[in-house]
C-alpha cells in the first residue's frame, strides 16, 4: 500500500523526515518496505525559465523553421531555432536552457545541448506542454502570461509537487490502516508514547447541506445481511471534466491514473478515509430506483473493463428497476458509469459483508481497491461521513448541487465490541510488568475507551474501525506494539526442559524413510494440498468455503495429481529422469463426516540411471519400484504382508501389499489418462503408502536380534519348466511351506520364454539358500531337501526340470 507523505501531513502536522516517520511506523507494525520520491513533473522543470521572444524570422535554410532571439533573463539574448507554427515575437514562452534534462512520455531522459540546425546555432529549446510533462498537447509551444518576468524559473509558476511515497507492507488484519487517515491515526498513537502531542486533523463536513430536493432516488436493500448499511445521495448540474492539478498529483503519487473529477474524488476519498464509494450516472438509472439484491445464476453482466461475466447466485448486485449496474463492492458496470456527458449522479457509500465480497471477487478473478478494503472489513460508522466528504469535494471540483436527502438504510445498528482486559494476562503474555498508567495511556491513544477500572483489569470498548481486535490477546498485542517490542527486556539466561519422545514419532519415521529414499537417488517434493475442482465425484470432494482462486478450490483426494504436476513442471525444463517422493495428506467427505489420511507417495519416470558409456539406458521398471517399496517396509520393520492384485483406478497395472486385511501400499503404472492430460509422454510409476498404517505397524514392531551364523550357507539351483500363468510368488511360498527349518532364501535369477520351449510354457532359474545354524549341512541332507522341493513343484505346479 502506497502512502503519500505530503498527504499524510494534511492530517498530522509533522516536520520529521520521511525516513524517521517510516521507522516509527515500522515499530508500530506498519512495516515500511521502502520510500521513493515522486515528482508531479519529471525533473521538476529544473533549467526551464520564462523567455521573452524578441524577434522571430523565417529560417534562411528551412521553410518550416523559425529563427528567434529570446531574452531568458541573462545579459544577452540567445538565438533559438524553433519549428512551432505559433511562435511569434512578443510572446512569453518556456525555454529549456543548455544542460536541461527533459523526459519523454516513456520517462527516457534527453539533454538540451548547443547545436546547429540547418546551419544556424540554437542555444536552447522553446517547449510545448507535452515536452515539459505539463500536458499532452503538441500543437505548438506554450504561451505564458505576458506579465511574467524573463528568467523566472518555471517551477515557481506551475504547481510542481515533490513528494515522498512510503510503501507499507500491510498485514491482512490491519484493515484500519488501509487509508492515509488510518495511518495518521496510528502514527499519532506512536508519537504520544514519545511524548510528542499532535492534533489529528479530521476533514470537516460541517458545511454539508441540501441545496434542493429535485432528484430523489428510492433505495431498497433486499438482503440486510449482505449489505448491513447503504447510503446514497444525488448531485445535479455538475460538470465532468479534468481534475484540478492538486487532485491529480495526490492520485499520481500513489500510482493511480486520474480519470475525471468525479471518479477521481471517489478514489481520493477511498484512499483518504478507507471507505469505497461509487458514482452512478443518474440519467442511466431506470426508474430513479436503486435495488441491492442478488440475481439468478447465469445472469450476464458487462463490467467496466468490457468483459461479459456470468453471475453467481450469491453475487450481490446494485441494480435499477430493469438491470444490474454494478457488482457490489467489487467492480462497476459498463453502462452506468460516469462519462463526459454526465450531468447528475447518484453517489453510493455502503458497508458490505466481507465474506460475500471476497467470494465474489475471487469467483470473477477481480482485485480492486474497493474489494481489497471490503474483504478485510471497513468501519461501518464511516459510511455516511465519507459520503458527505465526497459530496462536498465533488461540489468543489465539479460544481453542482446536492439534490436529495441522504438515504441511510441501517436497520440493525452494530455495537462496538466489549473486552475485559486483566492485568495478570498482560504481564503473563508480555513477560514483564508495564505500569498501569502507561497501559491506560496507550489504550487512550488507540481510541480504545476504558469504561471501568478494577484491581484485576479494565473494561474496554473497542472502536468500530478495529475489526481485528475482539479478544483479550488482541488488545494486549495492541498495547505491546505501541509500547514497543524493543522496550521489552530479555534475560541473558534461558532455561528449557528436555522432552522424552518416542523413536516412532511421525517426524522421526519420516526422517528415516526420507534418508533411505535420498540414498537411492530420490528427491523430496512438497506440493499444494489444494487442487482445481475437476472431479466428477462432487459428493466426496472437500471444497473450500473461501478459495484463493478457482484453481485452488478443492482439497485433493489423491497424491497422484500433485506428483504428476511436479513431473510435468520438471520435464518441461528438460529433466526427464525423475525419482520423487512426498509425505502429504488426502481428504474425503463421507455421509458421517470428513476423512483425512497421511500418505507417502513415490513417483518414478525416465531411465533408472543417467547416460553412461559403461551401461545401456535402462528404463525404470515396475520391479525397480517394487524393490524400493519393499525396502521401505523392511526399514520400518513390517513383516508378514502378502501380495495381492489391485483394482485401484489410479493404476492401469499394479499390485498391493496387505497385512491384517488392510492395504499398506498400492503400486504400479499410473493411469495414462491422468498422465497424458498433463502432457507427460513417458510412463510414470506410482506407489501410494498408507503412512498412518505404517506408523502403527512400526510402533508395534518388536526388534529381535540373532547371532551371526558360524556355518556356511549352501546354494542350489533349479531350472524349471512351468505354465506361463504361474507367478514366482507361488514357487516362493510353496518352498517355505515345504522346508521351514533350513531354507533361508529363494531367488529368481533368470526367466526365459521363446523358441525351443513348448507353447504356453516358460523357464524359471531359481536359486535356494540353505543353512543350518548349529552345524554344517551334509550332501545327503541337501539332496533330500532339494528332492522334496522338486517333487512338490511337480505335484502342485506341474513343473519339470530342464
Amino acid at each position: 500500500m502506497k502512502i503519500s507523505y505530503n498527504w499524510l501531513k494534511q492530517f498530522l502536522q509533522l516536520d520529521w523526515e520521511a525516513e524517521k516517520t517510516g521507522e516509527l511506523l515500522t515499530d508500530l507494525g506498519l512495516e515500511v518496505e521502502g520510500i521513493s520520491n515522486f515528482e508531479s513533473v519529471k525533473g521538476g522543470l529544473d533549467g526551464v525559465v520564462v523567455g521573452h521572444v524578441l524577434t522571430c524570422e523565417k529560417h534562411p535554410n528551412a521553410d518550416r523553421l523559425k529563427l528567434t532571439t529570446v531574452d531568458i533573463g541573462q545579459q544577452d539574448p540567445v538565438q533559438i531555432v524553433c519549428g512551432a507554427p505559433n511562435v511569434a515575437s512578443g510572446q512569453k514562452v518556456p525555454v529549456a536552457t543548455i544542460g536541461t534534462i527533459l523526459y519523454t512520455n516513456e520517462n527516457e531522459a534527453w539533454q538540451i545541448k548547443k547545436g546547429k540546425i540547418r546551419g544556424e546555432e540554437s542555444h536552447g529549446m522553446i517547449c510545448a506542454e507535452d515536452e515539459l510533462g505539463l500536458g499532452k498537447s503538441h500543437d505548438g509551444i506554450m504561451v505564458l502570461d505576458e506579465k511574467l518576468k524573463p528568467g523566472t524559473p518555471c517551477k515557481d509558476i506551475f504547481e510542481i509537487e515533490n513528494d515522498q511515497v512510503l510503501e507499507i507492507g500491510l498485514t491482512p488484519n490491519r484493515s484500519d490502516a488501509m487509508s492515509h487517515f488510518g495511518v495518521a491515526r496510528d502514527l499519532k498513537a506512536g508519537l504520544e508514547q514519545q511524548e510528542i502531542t499532535k492534533e489529528l486533523i479530521t476533514p470537516s463536513t460541517s458545511t454539508f447541506s441540501i441545496d434542493n430536493r429535485s432528484l430523489k432516488f428510492d433505495v431498497e436493500v433486499e438482503n440486510n445481511e449482505l449489505a448491513p448499511r447503504y447510503c446514497g445521495v444525488t448531485i445535479s448540474n455538475l460538470l465532468v471534466q479534468e481534475s484540478p492539478t492538486w487532485l491529480k498529483n495526490r492520485l499520481k503519487a500513489i500510482g493511480l491514473s486520474p480519470i475525471n473529477n468525479v471518479v477521481d474524488i471517489t478514489n481520493y476519498v477511498l484512499h483518504e478515509l478507507g471507505q469505497p464509494l461509487h458514482a452512478f450516472d443518474a440519467a442511466k438509472v431506470k426508474g430513479n430506483k436503486v435495488v441491492v439484491k442478488t440475481l439468478p445464476k447465469g445472469t450476464k453482466f458487462t463490467t467496466l473493463d468490457d468483459v461479459e461475466r456470468e453471475l453467481h447466485e450469491d453475487d450481490l448486485m446494485i441494480c435499477d428497476n430493469e438491470k444490474p449496474m454494478c457488482i457490489a463492492g467489487v467492480f462497476g458496470g459498463k453502462h452506468s458509469g460516469v462519462t463526459a456527458d454526465t450531468t447528475s449522479i447518484f453517489l453510493e457509500s455502503a458497508y458490505f459483508d466481507a465474506v460475500s465480497i471476497r467470494k465474489t471477487a475471487k469467483r470473477h478473478g477481480l482485485n480492486t481497491d474497493a474489494s481489497f478494503r471490503f474483504e478485510r472489513g471497513i468501519d461501518i460508522k464511516t459510511t455516511e461521513y465519507a459520503l458527505k466528504r465526497a459530496a462536498l469535494l465533488i461540489k468543489e471540483v465539479a460544481g453542482g448541487e446536492i439534490t436529495s436527502d441522504i438515504v441511510d438504510l441501517y436497520p440493525k445498528k452494530k455495537d462496538d465490541f466489549q473486552v475485559f482486559l486483566t492485568f495478570e494476562k498482560i504481564y503473563k503474555l508480555i513477560g514483564q510488568e508495564i505500569p498501569k498508567d502507561k497501559i491506560k495511556s496507550i489504550l487512550s491513544s488507540l481510541e480504545i475507551k476504558v469504561n471501568n477500572v478494577t484491581e484485576s483489569g479494565l473494561g474496554l470498548t473497542i472502536p468500530s474501525y478495529r475489526t481485528d481486535v475482539q479478544r483479550e490477546v488482541d488488545v494486549i498485542e495492541e498495547i505491546l506494539r505501541v509500547y514497543g517490542y524493543n522496550n521489552i527486556d530479555y534475560k541473558e539466561k534461558f532455561t528449557a526442559s528436555i522432552a522424552r519422545t518416542s523413536k516412532f514419532e511421525n517426524h522421526k519415521l519420516q526422517d528415516v524413510i526420507g534418508d533411505l529414499l535420498a540414498s537411492r537417488g530420490f528427491y523430496e517434493i512438497m506440493t499444494n494440498s489444494l487442487v482445481p475442482n475437476e472431479s466428477d465425484k462432487e459428493d466426496s470432494n472437500v471444497t473450500m468455503l473461501n478459495p484463493l482462486s478457482t484453481d485452488l478450490g478443492v482439497l485433493r483426494e489423491s497424491m497422484l495429481f500433485s506428483g504428476l504436476t511436479a513431473i510435468a513442471h520438471n520435464q518441461n525444463r528438460r529433466k526427464q529422469n525423475l525419482r520423487l517422493f512426498e509425505f502429504g495428506k488426502t481428504y474425503l467427505k463421507h455421509n458421517n463426516g470428513f476423512q483425512e489420511d497421511t500418505h507417502l507417495s513415490l513417483f518414478v519416470t525416465g531411465n533408472q540411471f543417467e547416460n553412461n558409456w559403461s551401461m545401456p539406458n535402462t528404463p525404470s521398471g515396475f520391479y525397480y519400484l517394487k524393490g524400493i517399496s519393499e525396502a521401505i517396509l523392511r526399514r520400518i520393520g513390517v513383516q508378514g504382508y502378502r501380495q495381492v492384485e489391485t483394482k485401484e483406478a489410479l493404476l492401469t497395472e499394479g499390485i498391493a501389499f496387505e497385512k491384517d486385511g488392510k492395504t499398506i501400499v498400492s503400486l504400479g503404472i499410473a493411469n495414462k489418462s491422468f498422465v497424458n492430460k498433463l502432457g507427460i509422454k513417458s510412463e510414470v510409476l506410482f506407489a501410494d503408502f498408507n503412512w498412518d498404517l505404517l506408523q502403527s505397524f512400526a510402533a508395534s514392531n518388536s526388534i529381535s536380534y540373532q547371532e551371526i551364523p558360524k556355518f556356511p550357507e549352501v546354494n542350489r539351483d533349479f531350472a524349471l519348466l512351468l505354465d506361463e500363468k504361474i507367478p514366482f510368488k507361488d514357487l516362493h511360498d510353496i518352498a517355505f511351506k515345504t522346508e521351514r527349518k533350513f531354507l533361508k532364501k529363494v531367488n529368481l535369477f533368470d526367466v526365459y520364454t521363446g523358441k525351443n520351449l513348448p507353447a504356453g510354457k516358460k523357464s524359471y532359474a531359481v536359486s535356494f539358500t540353505l543353512l543350518d545354524t548349529s552345524k554344517t549341512l551334509t550332501d545327503k541332507q541337501i539332496d533330500k531337501i532339494m528332492s522334496k522341493l522338486q517333487n512338490v513343484y511337480v505335484e502342485q505346479l506341474g513343473a519339470a526340470l530342464r
